[in-house]
């Protein structure tokens, strides 16, 4: 096999350490055995998509009724990875990696995903810093302060999530072709880490993202058992959490653990892209359009059977059902909201406790001990994988139920309010992101590309199919743009010129507006954007 491969890009001060011949070979043969598959299986997604836009609605599938319906159970859940309450994620930048595996966390997801913008030096400072925090020799001063930070004895357990299946690595290049982000990501992670996880009595785990089905399932356990297999390691030695973070995957939940039963340990409810996933899929049926994005949250009865769902799914099969993340984050100098806002995080995981979750996921170091109290209180054992939850039966028309109407008899309220939010949230979250910068705290809310998913495909949603605000008017193309000018001036004159001429909002502006304007819906903001970092 002649293994061509290239990297594209002006070496970072850490490359050599990261990128040995092994290493890249390594990467080069997984991208050059699996990476036709997963373009092949990208065309399957454009072809359901283009039977949803005719108004096909997805269900439960017939053919794999027998796997629903038979009794079986993942193979096995390491004891590191047996008590998974509080799970805080965030981006593999240095001092975030110190921070999260000092938080007192069960776990920290370093992510490469939704909270990582994906420049060369992000990815390859990322993948640096993590193999020096296994191998227990990192460390920060923070200069603003002095302060020094160092890794706990026993720091919270390492899992990573790299890309998803649709985004590409432009970067290294194998026969003169760009290759997977995601096996990018997993091979350098794997290559690096593997030995040094073993010896330390852990492993290498994954938190795999943005799955639409179980045959994108099976693709990532072809390439786990071919790696187990390469480097002699016992089967099942790589575990992995599925986040069901689309609503194709959520009538495919038994199917997802079925095919990855050897090294899956649970499944998690990413509930922002969800929500992102739900309004991207049925973006042109009238009947599926969503309210304010501040109104759709896991009360809602689609989101809560998906929840539900979630937790009868895994326990069935002995798997872990991780909740969702609360995107609060503590608010400093001001103690009234910051109460109201610790609040809503505290309300939030008390609900996901109650229904039956194994834990769940907080984004900032300063949620941890709320969710661990909550999480401490109510389970008596390390998870609640014993309550199968019977009780609930959830149907293909529960998942795809909007919110209920309102008193005013409107299937929930667009406002003037909610178009502005997600004009502002989406320039800055751009910006920031096109600066290098994947996780923006905006408005005590922690946004990262899932959030700001959201903000973008409402609007695109609302102009296509006419949708009109709580005070009558109906949300055009050139209200958009309106309130676009009126939301960049206030922008700039928050920023202050000089910072505003610094920085990027003219180009996030410019991306912002003709995603939302354009006919065709981009699939991710990111896939446009990435050609600009």
């Amino acid at each position: 096999m002649n293994l061509k491969y290239k990297i594209n890009k002006i070496e970072t001060f850490n490359s050599a350490e990261i990128f040995s011949e092994e290493c890249l070979e390594f990467v080069t043969e997984l991208n050059t055995l699996f990476n036709s598959k997963r373009l092949n299986l990208l065309t399957k997604r454009e072809d359901i998509q283009k039977k949803i836009d005719d108004g096909w609605t997805p269900n439960f599938l017939e053919e794999t009724k027998s796997i629903r319906n038979s009794d079986w159970t993942i193979l096995s859940t390491p004891s590191d990875l047996a008590d998974r309450r509080v799970e805080i994620t965030g981006p593999p930048v240095k001092k975030m990696i110190i921070n999260a595996l000092n938080s007192g966390a069960n776990t920290f997801m370093a992510d490469f995903e939704d909270s990582l913008s994906p420049t060369w030096q992000n990815i390859t400072e990322g993948q640096f810093y993590l193999h020096k925090a296994n191998i227990r020799a990192i460390d920060f001063i923070d200069s603003k302060n002095n302060k020094e930070y160092k890794l706990v004895e026993n720091p919270a357990v390492l899992i990573v999530r790299p890309r998803g299946w649709h985004l590409s690595e432009k970067n290294f290049l194998v026969n003169n072709e760009t290759t997977s982000a995601s096996l990018f990501d997993f091979g350098v992670y794997f290559f690096n880490n593997y030995k040094i996880l073993l010896k330390n009595n852990t492993a290498p785990y994954f938190y795999i993202p943005k799955i639409e089905n179980h045959l994108e399932a099976r693709l990532w356990s072809e390439i786990f058992k071919f790696t187990e297999k390469k480097f002699n390691l016992v089967k099942g030695t790589i575990k992995v959490t599925v986040l069901i973070e689309t609503i194709l995957a959520a009538f495919e939940m038994d199917e997802i653990l079925y095919e990855l039963k050897e090294n899956i340990v649970g499944l998690n409810c990413g509930r922002w892209d969800y929500i992102f996933s739900f309004i991207k899929k049925f973006k042109k049926n009238k009947n599926f359009v969503l309210p304010d994005r501040s109104k759709v949250n896991m009360r809602v009865h689609f989101m809560k059977s998906y929840s539900e769902l979630l937790i009868q799914t895994c326990h069935k099969r002995k798997a872990h059902a991780i909740g969702g993340m609360a995107a609060q984050i503590p608010i400093k100098n001001n103690e009234e909201l910051n109460k109201k806002s610790l609040q809503k995080v505290y309300d939030d995981k008390l609900i996901e406790v109650y229904n039956g979750h194994d834990g769940t996921w907080v984004a900032h170091p300063g949620l941890v001990s709320i969710a661990k109290n909550v999480f401490d209180s109510q389970l008596e054992f390390s998870s609640q994988i014993g309550n199968k939850r019977e009780d609930i039966s959830i149907s293909a028309k529960d998942l795809l139920k909007l919110p209920v109407k309102t008193s005013g008899g409107k299937k929930g309220i667009i406002t003037e309010e909610g178009i502005r939010t997600n004009v502002n949230v989406g320039i800055l979250y751009i910006e920031s992101w096109l600066r290098g910068n994947g996780c923006v705290p905006l408005y005590n809310l922690m946004e990262d590309a899932a959030t700001a998913e959201i903000s973008r495909a409402q609007l695109w949603q609302w102009i296509k199919n006419n949708a009109v605000l709580n005070d009558g008017r109906k949300i055009t193309n050139d209200l958009f743009l309106e309130i676009l000018d009126e939301e960049l001036l206030s922008i700039k004159n928050e920023k202050k010129e000089d910072n505003f001429n610094s920085g990027k909002f003219e180009l996030a502006s410019k991306l912002f507006s003709e995603m939302i304007l354009k006919e065709d819906f981009d699939e991710f903001l990111t896939l446009p954007a990435y050609e600009f970092i």
